[in-house]
């Protein structure tokens, strides 16, 4: 099978405290996942730990100075964000294994790549962890590709938050385009559509803003009229997916309504892309989702989606309603207006 996944029952070891959504029983669910998918023959592989040089790439050395002297101890960096005794450890493990589902794909083309991992990473900026995370994976992924000798690198984040650590780090670079679907306003503030980039990456970051309340109907239309235009007019050396599943209608944190299938259909779309600009190279790396149920059956739907002979249909979105999606127009009429010129759409 030409899907890997990449696992460890270690992630369950960074810890938070009681009640806090990212909580290890999220990494108990991908390693069910994890097994389901051996015992249906296909390739489960522990990750490495990324090196510093890797992190380094994304991450000020202050900064990751700063986060390992933490070993050890219990602390609140935000609001939102903990570290515990292997917290630190476990990180580099996570962003390991989005190095590891890199080296995956590159090396194996036509192969595939998802990383089961907490915690997650889109929202840690260079110099500071938010949002439940403290190094950015995908970040870290991309970064790595790039040193590889990957030309152009794609980064599509599905999560219901936007990644503004992603953004941030590569918004002035061309070779790396983001793309976003997010639910907007919503924590973190960031990604508006007139957010697009900056010098000589203006025009590479494509920021989707939706409205609470989206359904499979709106992500369908944005996928169809923004998403995968600009990604086939980049050609991508490689794709990688923010995998985020709190978009999801059961999730507590998100206001979206996402059917399970959806997630799927995103990634059967996503592959396509791949298989036609990149000799289907394509990587994901797990972010939010933090209804077990909704995360277990979600990520299901992508591992078939990705890890199937390719000859499945677009079952998996619910079929159009007889209302327009209001919020899906609404998001492409604003994408249009802020990137006018710089893309084909």
């Amino acid at each position: 099978m030409a899907l890997v996944l990449i696992a460890s029952e270690r992630f369950a070891d960074h810890e938070t405290p009681p009640g806090h959504p990212e909580r290890s029983e999220r990494a108990e669910i991908m390693d069910i996942v994890a097994d389901d998918w051996r015992q249906r023959g296909g390739d489960v592989v522990a990750p490495r730990s990324a090196t510093l040089e890797q992190i380094a790439r994304v991450h000020d050395m202050d900064y990751v100075r700063s986060i390992a002297a933490l070993a050890g101890s219990s602390r609140a960096l935000d609001p939102d964000t903990y570290t515990s005794p292997e917290s630190h450890e476990i990180a580099l493990l996570a962003a390991g294994a989005a190095v590891d589902a890199v080296d995956h794909v590159l090396g194996a083309p036509g192969h595939r790549a998802l990383a089961l991992v907490r915690p997650p990473g889109h929202h840690a900026e260079r110099d500071r962890a938010m949002g439940f995370c403290l190094y950015n994976n995908i970040a870290v992924a991309a970064a790595h590709a790039r040193a590889s000798g990957v030309g152009r690198v794609a980064i599509v984040d599905v999560d219901v938050h936007h990644g503004n650590g992603t953004q941030h780090m590569f918004e002035a670079d061309p070779d790396v385009l983001y793309v976003s679907l997010h639910q907007f306003p919503f924590y973190p503030g960031t990604g508006e559509a007139t957010e697009v980039g900056r010098d000589e990456g203006a025009g590479f970051t494509v920021n989707v803003p939706l409205a609470a309340g989206a359904v499979d109907d709106d992500y369908r239309l944005v996928f169809t009229d923004i998403v995968l235009p600009v990604l086939h007019e980049f050609r991508p050396a490689v794709v990688l997916v923010s995998a985020g599943f709190d978009a999801h209608e059961r999730d507590p944190l998100g206001g979206m309504r996402l059917t399970t299938g959806a997630f799927g259909a995103m990634f059967r779309e996503l592959r396509r892309v791949a298989d036609t600009c990149c000799d289907g190279r394509l990587a994901a790396v797990v972010e939010g989702g933090y209804d077990g149920r909704a995360l277990s059956e979600a990520l299901r739907s992508v591992v078939h989606a990705l890890g199937d002979d390719g000859s499945g249909d677009d079952a998996g979105w619910l079929p159009p309603g007889p209302v327009p999606p209001a919020r899906g127009r609404a998001a492409v009429a604003e994408v249009r207006k802020a990137l006018a010129g710089f893309w084909r759409f």
